[in-house]
């Protein structure tokens, strides 16, 4: 499975190293006395070494994961000569947030982290945004690496530099854009990631198949089931890892800042950044929240016109295979959705931008959606 995606941007360019680790370690020692690295989170340091970093790293993470996995990659650092210290954070979605941040900042001016010095992201994807706007904003910018333990993270969230935390009126207002140094997915931490949190980062690989690979959203049709661990074959999560990867370095690449293209891969997320916000980031994760906005975006994309109504309801048979909603929460207000979608960081001359499918593999972005559409789409 192992591969390396390159995400070419001037002067910030960076490898996404897919790396399959072994249970309980033991692969770091070997790959330091052959000069590169072998394997995944046990390889950590060794990857890391080849960046010519400072000496001093931050490993921040929440008490789940660090749990699980803080000693190894503690232990893969300090194994190459890392000085290490560790910061944890309350688990959850409405814990990120600029008091979490202080925490980080905290931890940073007691080890006296310097310009050189690293910060490693090691967790699912509000981990990684978090610590990322920390490291962009400490000392004016020290070094990130992301070190995603989420399928969600894997193939989203720690690609592409968007950091940042969350505003009481709207997710993610606060925020850079910040580019890590490097990226090291290691497939076999997944073993442990809850069914729920699985199924979430689904929502984001079906997401690519929309917008941009025709070929793995037709891999993800063939699949028997994409809601369990156990149903996924080395095969298929090697292909769900690279072709995702692959697609948001490929987008990224193109565009840094979302000035055009970027934008495409907020699909689902316009309705369901809406639908994450008002729940408190309590009743529904982000990914449970993209696929809701997807099946909304579709219905939309075909009252449009845009887009078939058969492969509007092939994209909603996929969300259901892998074991996502398809509805908005019960006693969710559709006036209240409407009102919330006007904080949306996409906003522009006041009018919400939607990311429409025209086919699977394309979408295209406009604003011209009316309110009556979008009402009777949610409703």
């Amino acid at each position: 499975m192992n591969s390396v995606i390159r995400v070419s941007i001037p002067d910030k360019s960076y490898d996404i190293a897919i790396a399959k680790g072994l249970p309980g370690g033991g692969i770091a020692k070997k790959a330091t006395a052959e000069g590169s690295p072998a394997g995944g989170l046990d390889d950590l340091g060794v990857w890391l070494s080849r960046l010519k970093l400072g000496k001093k790293v931050l490993v921040v993470s929440n008490p789940a994961i660090f749990r699980r996995y803080g000693e190894r990659a503690i232990a893969a650092l300090k194994l190459v000569g890392y000085e290490v210290s560790s910061c944890t954070l309350p688990i959850g979605e409405r814990y990120k947030t600029l008091k979490s941040i202080q925490k980080i900042y905290d931890t940073a001016l007691a080890q006296r982290l310097e310009r050189s010095s690293t910060m490693v992201a090691l967790g699912g994807g509000v981990i990684g945004d978090m610590t990322g706007f920390a490291a962009a904003t400490w000392l004016r910018g020290i070094n990130f690496v992301q070190v995603p333990t989420s399928l969600l993270a894997m193939v989203d969230a720690s690609i592409g530099g968007k950091t940042g935390v969350n505003h009481p009126q709207g997710k993610n207002l606060i925020g850079a854009f910040y580019q890590p140094r490097f990226v090291l997915i290691d497939p076999s931490v997944l073993k442990t990631l809850p069914p729920r949190e699985l199924r979430a980062g689904m929502a984001e690989v079906i997401k690519y198949g929309i917008i941009w690979d025709a070929e793995l959203f037709a891999k993800l049709e063939e699949a028997k089931r994409l809601d369990q661990w156990r149903y996924l074959d080395e095969e298929l999560l090697s292909t769900i890892l690279i072709r995702s990867c692959q697609a948001k370095a490929d987008v990224v690449s193109q565009d840094e800042k979302e000035a055009g293209l970027r934008a495409i891969l907020n699909y689902g997320h316009t309705i369901g950044h809406a639908v994450e916000s008002l729940t408190g980031y309590k009743l529904v994760n982000h990914g449970e929240a993209v696929a809701i906005g997807m099946v909304a975006a579709g219905k939309i994309a075909v009252k449009l016109q845009l887009w078939q109504e058969e492969e509007a309801q092939r994209q909603d048979a996929l969300i259901q295979k892998a074991g996502l909603p398809t509805q908005l929460p019960a006693g969710l207000e559709i006036e209240a959705i409407l009102d919330t979608l006007q904080t949306d960081k996409k906003v522009k001359d006041g009018k919400v931008r939607f990311i429409l499918p025209t086919q699977i593999g394309q979408v295209t972005v406009t604003d011209q959606v009316p309110r009556d559409v979008i009402m009777e789409v949610l409703g």
